[in-house]
């Protein structure tokens, strides 16, 4: 049997041959020319602000209600996390979502989401959730009355807190932190975030209060609405049953669930 060469020995007698079958084996990979062409800079645009938002009379009428009947209304569905709190209990916002890619750290694309949100959107950043830097304070938040954004979400920190409260902006955030942030790294808007554990498209209806937040998708919005007015007006006849007199477990019909766990009382 020919004694078997090592790949260290194959390259000493004959490189140019090694590089050969190399390239040849590369090449397979990469129909066409190798090696591959690769593009020269981003394919995406960096800001995206032609997408289809929520119409607006679906907007408004999800804004009459709150966010734990819109919650329930779709089946429990699109609870972001609980820690995204509004600055402020009395703040509440609904609106169509203008998506922001975003960094920890840095409001470059936070700005630039200003600059190219429409009035009525809700400015909703992902940025990794960082909590040791405040991204957004009085300044932006005036740049945002003065443009008609209906509010802005960061799962960062914000900072100067009783300005933007007094501004009447509804902000939430993940925490308040008096540190800046710098302008430096490039994102997206526009585009499909993931924030307080929800996916987020956008053009879809971000609705808010002291309760929390939560995403209705664009083109469900109108049949979500349907629903909590249903659920709002079955809620207002309970509550009218229990001023006259009724029980908890007669209207919550407990009776079975009780008698089935062997539920005891000392009455």
């Amino acid at each position: 049997m020919p004694p078997r060469h090592s790949y260290q020995s194959a390259i000493m007698s004959d490189p140019t041959d090694v590089i050969r079958r190399l390239t040849a084996l590369v090449s397979c990979a990469y129909p066409g020319s190798y090696p591959p062409k690769m593009p020269e800079e981003h394919t995406l645009p960096h800001i995206i602000t032609k997408f289809e938002r929520a119409k607006p009379e679906d907007v408004k009428a999800l804004s009459k209600f709150g966010s734990a009947t819109i919650h329930e209304a779709q089946g429990r569905l699109g609870a972001l996390s609980p820690r995204l709190k509004p600055i402020d209990r009395n703040m509440t916002v609904c609106g169509p979502a203008f998506t922001v890619l975003g960094a920890p750290r840095d409001n470059l694309m936070l700005q630039l989401a200003i600059e190219y949100a429409q009035a009525g959107d809700v400015i909703i950043m992902s940025a990794g959730e960082y909590e040791d830097a405040g991204c957004f304070g009085d300044v932006l938040g005036n740049a945002c009355v003065a443009k008609g954004i209906a509010g802005v979400i960061v799962d960062t920190g914000v900072r100067d807190t009783q300005m933007l409260i007094e501004l009447g902006l509804p902000v939430f955030s993940l925490s308040v932190c008096i540190k800046g942030t710098v302008k430096e790294t490039l994102g997206q808007t526009g585009c499909d975030i993931v924030i307080g554990g929800q996916l987020i498209h956008p053009g879809d209806v971000i609705c808010g209060d002291a309760d929390g937040l939560v995403v209705v998708r664009r083109e469900n919005a109108a049949e979500v609405a349907r629903l909590s007015q249903e659920r709002e007006d079955v809620e207002a006849d309970l509550i009218e049953k229990y001023k006259a007199g009724r029980t908890v477990i007669d209207l919550c019909k407990l009776e079975p669930v009780l008698k089935a766990k062997g539920l005891t009382t000392d009455l």
